[in-house]
């Protein structure tokens, strides 16, 4: 299935175009809400931690104006005594803080790495026809990675700075009303750079996102394309490719970087020249009598763990902007409806399972090619039981009877019954349960031979496995493989060769054993002896189950009970091998060519 061509690396011309009608804030809830108590011990943590760090600079006044005092020398050591208790409920708030919140990161992350595969996995073909694979992967992994660093430490930073703040802002107006109105003179001039330079950060995140992903889609459509790569020298042209994608990625970030730096370095600038204003003033008090030295030392550690606070949360800012673009990337994920679901009250399929489709005036077109009709008024029927073979030139529709049948698309217009029931008001994955299906490209999982077979029906026995195994002929090659069925195959069946794959696959659909038999080419990777072979498993297989094959090879259909002979979406001929070579016509014409003049 052909890409649509992309214009731009950064993603955005894809359905996953980060979406408003889902807030970043509802997503990060719906999983939060899952773990209040977290939260709440979390939140108590913090409130603890907060408090024992604003009574530091108390315990420093009293120290400078009482304990320093010769009259009252002996309440120094009480005063040391109290700022070690402080000092031990410091850390253990801290640890009971970073415990709580660093689990609940993981916890939460963890969560939307399954909610967004669990919906992908569920989405139809379309969406895969417009969106990178890469690009997905990208959501699960880097995004995800990006959202963990902000709910595992960042919302931890922020919510400890806002109440370091705000105690900090109480107590210097108890310590100096005077002095905390000079400070509060400069909070509009730090507030607004905050404001402008975030919403930059935050829309250069997004976009810095955007590329990675697009990186991470050329690096997974070039690994897996590599020996092809190879076998044409296109190593060093590749190469180049992908670093143009990445070197985007990089300027992207780089920009990102500076503007953020631009951000925290103003705003200390302006944080330190209030400070020494500040210290200024109070120097003068202090001079003049009007503030004692303990006061203004308190006023000034205030001030630090003040201005500490608000140099943290503008940082806190742009990691908080940088997340919510990543979440907003998997907000598109978890939002995206698939086209192909059940309906509010599906129709049961029939108990007896008889195994019958229909086509009514099936007309078709890949939502990728709307113009062209790939489908056009189909009519067919397939009776219980019935071997029947589809056949015709490439392009003429007949994987897409398959793709039909299994419920990956719905028909223009149109029914597809199983059973007598529409398949578009029934459970798709109660249809597909029906279905047992040989695809032309054997999926060979990276797991062990035993577990690719028992993928058609998990909760077989061993027994049964082998049994597939078996009929499949797949037992000739297993038992030479290094451990047998426990043999791991690597990734896309590596280790296998192509007819080796494709009997492991008929082997899984053997234990499927499902009503209705889908072969698309089932034998098109085989020699002629594993043919052979093959072929008398698939006539077993096909007993008392309708079965329908499409191949181009059409000495695999000779004993088809219908031949259907297909041409640009329509049916031009049906019947036996013997009655289409008898009216001449398309099916003729390809068999010559395949046999000879030889009927």
């Amino acid at each position: 299935m052909q890409r649509p061509k992309r214009d731009n690396v950064s993603g955005s011309d894809n359905d996953l175009a980060p979406r408003k009608k889902v807030s970043e804030i509802n997503l990060l809830w719906r999983f939060l809400s899952q773990y209040k108590k977290t939260m709440v011990g979390a939140l108590i943590a913090l409130l603890f931690a907060s408090g024992a760090t604003l009574m530091i600079p108390m315990a420093f006044r009293r120290m400078i104006d009482v304990g320093f005092s010769g009259e009252k020398a002996d309440l120094i050591n009480v005063y040391f005594a109290v700022l070690m208790a402080v000092a031990f409920l410091l850390a253990v708030a801290t640890f009971a803080r970073f415990y709580f919140v660093s689990w609940l990161g993981e916890r939460v992350v963890t969560d939307i790495r399954r909610a967004v595969f669990s919906n992908v996995i569920r989405l139809s073909p379309t969406f895969f026809e417009k969106n990178l694979s890469g690009d997905i992967i990208s959501r699960l992994t880097t995004d995800t990675t990006v959202i963990q660093s902000v709910v595992g430490s960042t919302v931890s930073v922020a919510l400890r700075n806002v109440l370091t703040l705000i105690g900090g802002l109480i107590l210097m107006a108890v310590t100096s009303a005077k002095m905390l109105g000079l400070v509060l003179l400069v909070v509009p001039v730090v507030v607004i750079p905050i404001i402008f330079l975030g919403r930059k950060v935050r829309k250069l995140s997004t976009m810095t996102q955007e590329r990675i992903a697009a990186s991470s889609a050329k690096a997974n459509e070039t690994i897996g394309a590599v020996q092809v790569i190879q076998a044409f020298t296109q190593e060093q042209r590749e190469t180049t490719s992908f670093g143009r994608f990445v070197e985007k990625a990089f300027d992207t970030s780089i920009h990102r970087i500076r503007v953020r730096a631009w951000l925290t370095g103003i705003v200390i600038l302006l944080i330190f020249g209030a400070m020494d204003l500040v210290l200024w003033v109070g120097a003068s008090d202090v001079i003049a009598g009007d503030m004692t030295g303990g006061e203004l030392a308190s006023f000034v550690m205030y001030a630090a763990l003040v201005a500490g606070a608000v140099g943290a949360l503008s940082e806190v800012y742009g990691e908080l902007q940088r997340a919510a673009g990543a979440i907003s990337r998997c907000v598109a994920i978890i939002s995206t409806e698939a086209d192909i679901k059940a309906p509010e009250n599906p129709v049961s399929l029939p108990e007896q399972k008889e195994g019958r489709i229909e086509f009514r005036n099936v007309t078709f077109t890949y939502p990728s090619r709307p113009d062209e009709k790939v489908l056009n008024q189909l009519n067919l029927s397939v009776e219980k039981g019935e071997n029947l073979a589809v056949v015709g030139p490439s392009g003429a529709g007949k994987s897409t009877v398959f793709q039909l049948i299994q419920r990956f698309y719905d028909p223009s217009d149109g029914e597809i019954l199983i059973d007598g029931v529409n398949i578009k008001d029934a459970d798709p994955e109660e249809v597909r349960r029906r279905l047992s299906i040989v695809p032309q490209e054997s999926v060979v999982f990276a797991t062990s031979v035993e577990e690719n077979i028992r993928y058609g029906n998990p909760e077989a026995t061993d027994k049964m496995v082998w049994a597939a195994a078996v009929a499949a002929r797949a037992d000739e090659f297993i038992v030479r493989l290094p451990d047998g069925m426990q043999t791991y195959l690597g990734e896309r069946g590596s280790r296998l060769s192509g007819g080796q794959r494709q009997r492991i696959a008929i082997a899984r659909a053997i234990l499927r054993d499902a009503p209705i038999l889908l072969l698309d080419e089932a034998t098109s990777s085989l020699d002629a002896e594993s043919e052979k072979k093959v072929q008398e498993a698939l006539e077993k297989l096909m007993q008392d189950r309708t079965t329908l094959v499409v191949a181009h090879r059409l000495a695999t259909v000779l004993k088809a009970d219908r031949i259907v002979v297909m041409d640009a979406g329509r049916i031009v001929n049906i019947g036996t091998h013997d009655e289409l070579m008898d009216k001449g016509g398309l099916y003729a014409r390809l068999a010559k060519l395949q046999f000879g003049d030889d009927k």
